[in-house]
């Protein structure tokens, strides 16, 4: 190898690969965080879908008293199953506004 290429490769080993490990390094741990932004639509779309559990459960009571025959998705309205999900994320969302106080 003559000295022109050894000016080139050595650098690029010792100062541009680890940069360039560091620099996704950095970005991975960066994308995996959750930040205020996202926090805030989390708790807006877990707002609305408990508002439209509540209307899903409200239109489906209202079928079912007009038509003897109509069998809804849910076999009750408000089951605990039903509403297993929505009960997990409510404790967790409490656990987190409880920590950030």
């Amino acid at each position: 190898m003559d000295f022109g290429s050894e000016i080139i490769v050595v650098p690029a080993i010792f100062i541009g690969l680890p940069w360039l490990v560091m620099h996704y390094i950095t970005k991975w741990k960066t994308a995996a965080t959750i930040t205020t932004d996202d926090e805030v639509l989390l708790e807006e779309m877990y707002s609305l879908a408990k508002r439209l559990d509540t209307r899903m459960d409200t239109v489906e009571r209202l079928v079912a008293s007009d038509h003897d025959d109509f069998r809804p998705a849910r076999v009750t309205a408000n089951l605990e199953e039903d509403n297993a999900k929505l009960t997990e994320l409510e404790q967790l969302l409490a656990e987190k506004k409880g920590a950030a106080r």
